[in-house]
């Protein structure tokens, strides 16, 4: 009898394109940050704080959010890939 299983170190197929995601939003959320020429001005103004200042704050709610989206992603392909794999379900 032969194993059909996937190798316990990859994701099955179903999968990977959701780990893909859960990577690009992660990688968009440290990466944008670090792109300065992007924010590097200080018009326009907004309630007196220079672009550059309002922008890095605008970027947290939103960094916050893909995170958050990520993680749930994250949880959804685990418990996908446990189960392929053919292991107990894990209880919350």
């Amino acid at each position: 009898m032969t194993d059909t299983r996937p190798p316990s170190g990859t994701a099955p197929s179903g999968t990977k394109s959701t780990w893909v995601i859960v990577g690009v939003l992660l990688a968009v959320g440290a990466i944008v940050p670090l792109l300065v020429w992007l924010y590097d001005s200080e018009s326009p103004a907004l309630g007196g704080f220079p672009f550059f200042y309002w922008f890095q704050f605008l970027l947290i709610p939103i960094v916050s959010a893909l995170t958050y989206v990520a993680f749930k992603l994250s949880e959804t392909a685990t418990e996908r890939d446990r189960l392929a794999r053919g292991q107990v379900r894990r209880k919350s």
